[in-house]
């Protein structure tokens, strides 16, 4: 029974360390399905589908085990993050990167077999982005903009998934995903900003200022414009449209929660960005749905 006492809280530690209870792999993941749906015009490779679903997962895990390798010795200094494994000690920095050996090592056998040149190439950059992100932050004065550099990448893989192909559409897609996770991903820096100036860390939050909330507004839109330039270049109309406005609507809302910039709302703002990304992705999916129909 010793081990048993040994392996649940160990299990519990894992799971804490690589975020198997967050939403950050959801946010990841929207944008890929996006544009696995936009490429092969609503009839895509569901192995791929399983592929990019199971790989956000697991690549927003090995992310995160990046990023609290390098921001332990901060991550001890701010009171949400003090308690993270591999700041009190119950995962080792060796058994860390051992598991993200793991999940880079599945992610890679899962894409073998159907590995291009181009799908290489998009998912190598991708990696390279992602890894750095978490140094980003010691110069970079926007490093959001980076972490939406790093998931929106995703879109130019799924288009050379689908098509052997990642046409200027797929590099639009990455530049919505910049705007959406620089909104998003300010709301949570916003949340963090006291903690940040303490430490040093850079976020958009600190760079913008008094700006801030203007800013992920403003970020919204132009993720919202060129989402909807995408998928009127697809062919999709009114259903796409329909679901894009209410995606909006939700974005919209943030204004009420972030204005007052009180920690908590800002958190639940950047919570609501699933919903977002879910209603898109439904607005894309169902709109060919619709034209598939056979009434229709």
């Amino acid at each position: 029974m010793v081990w048993k006492a040994f392996l649940k809280p160990k299990l519990f530690a894992y799971a804490r360390l690589l975020r198997f209870n967050m939403m950050g792999g959801m946010l990841l993941l929207w944008p890929s399905m996006w544009a696995l749906w936009l490429a092969s015009r609503g009839h895509p490779d569901y192995v791929w589908v399983l592929i990019f679903a199971v790989g956000a997962i697991l690549m927003h895990s090995a992310g995160c085990i990046l990023n609290d390798y390098a921001d332990r010795h901060f991550d001890a200094r701010v009171a949400r993050t003090k308690a993270r494994p591999l700041v009190v000690g119950s995962v080792g920095a060796a058994e860390a990167f051992c598991l993200l050996a793991m999940l880079c090592l599945i992610c890679f056998l899962m894409v073998l077999p159907r590995l291009t040149a181009l799908f290489s190439a998009c998912m190598a950059l991708a990696v390279a982005v992602a890894a750095s992100y978490p140094f980003a932050k010691r110069f970079f004065p926007l490093p959001q903009a980076w972490l939406g550099l790093a998931f929106g990448l995703s879109a130019p893989m799924a288009y050379a998934a689908e098509t052997s192909a990642a046409p200027l559409e797929a590099w639009v897609l990455v530049c919505a995903n910049i705007f959406w996770a620089m909104a998003y991903d300010t709301e949570y820096a916003m949340a963090d900003r006291a903690d940040d100036i303490k430490i040093g860390i850079r976020s958009s939050a600190i760079t913008l200022g008094r700006y801030d909330v203007l800013a992920v507004m403003c970020c919204y839109g132009a993720a919202f414009l060129l989402t909807g330039w995408v998928g009127l270049g697809a062919g999709l109309g009114g259903v796409f449209l329909a679901f894009l406005a209410l995606a909006f609507l939700f974005a919209a809302r943030h204004y009420r929660l972030i204005q007052d910039r009180e920690g908590e709302s800002c958190l639940r703002a950047f919570t609501e960005n699933n919903q977002v990304g879910m209603v898109i992705f439904l607005g894309i999916a169902l709109d060919y749905l619709w034209r598939d129909w056979p009434l229709v």
